[in-house]
Parts: structure tokens; sequence; C-alpha cells
């Protein structure tokens, strides 16, 4: 019998997680109702006779009307931006346009400093390398 009180412990802690990740607290502190038992078609037994073969069935629970699939939506066919969204589409345009810069600035500097280090190179290739033996 312990081993049903661990498993309840495990399966409060698991519940409480989950409501702790969610934030469902009130949706399982809800009391479960059982759900309702699907209606029975009216079918008569084999072992009546004939007669009560051909008599009509009872009427039974009005079925379900069909639920339509959700209609799609275009692109051309929503709304057009509102105001809080132009505001977000310019905050994205000046960041795009930001980090453009800033590659550009990283691409200049780079160059720049490329240009320096090969001048300094073309320098040192020009003035020639001292002798390590001195003058022979």
């Amino acid at each position: 019998m312990d081993w049903k009180k661990e498993r309840d412990a495990l399966l409060a802690q698991t519940m409480a997680f989950v409501q702790s990740v969610t934030g469902k607290a009130e949706i399982a502190a809800r009391p479960r109702t059982p759900a309702a038992p699907l209606p029975q078609p009216a079918v008569p037994p084999a072992s009546l006779g004939r007669q009560d073969a051909r008599a009509k069935p009872a009427p039974t629970e009005k079925p379900p009307e069909a639920v339509a699939p959700p209609a799609v939506t275009r692109p051309e066919q929503l709304a057009p931006l509102s105001l809080p969204q132009t505001d977000l589409k310019r905050e994205i345009q000046d960041r795009i346009a930001s980090f453009r810069a800033h590659q550009e600035r990283f691409n200049r500097e780079r160059a720049e400093y490329f240009n320096a280090t090969l001048a300094k190179l073309r320098t040192t290739i020009d003035e020639g390398p001292a002798s390590p033996r001195g003058n022979d």
C-alpha cells in the first residue's frame, strides 16, 4: 500500500509543478464534473418480434450541428496597420539603419587597419632587413 501513497504524492507534486509553470491553478482547483454519457441509438433488441421491429424508434436528441472550419484570411484582407504597429515598424527601421551604420563603420575601420598594416609591411620591405652578420 505504500506505493499507492507514493504515487498519489508524485501526482500531487506533478500537478503543482504544472500549475506553477502554466499559471493555471484556478483551472485545476475547479471540481471536475463527469462527462455526460453519450446518447444510445434506439435499436430494437433482436429478441423482439416483427411487429416491434417495424415500430418507429423513439425520438432521440437533435444531432449536433456541424461546425464550419475557420475562414482563411489572406494578407490583402487584413485591416491596415494601426498606430502602435506603425510605431513598431518605425522602431524596427531605425534599428536596422543603426545596425547598417555600425557595420559600415566596422568595414571602414577594418579597411583602414588593413591599409595601415600593408603600408608598414611595404616600408619594411623597401628598407630591407638589416643583415644579421653585419657587413660581408
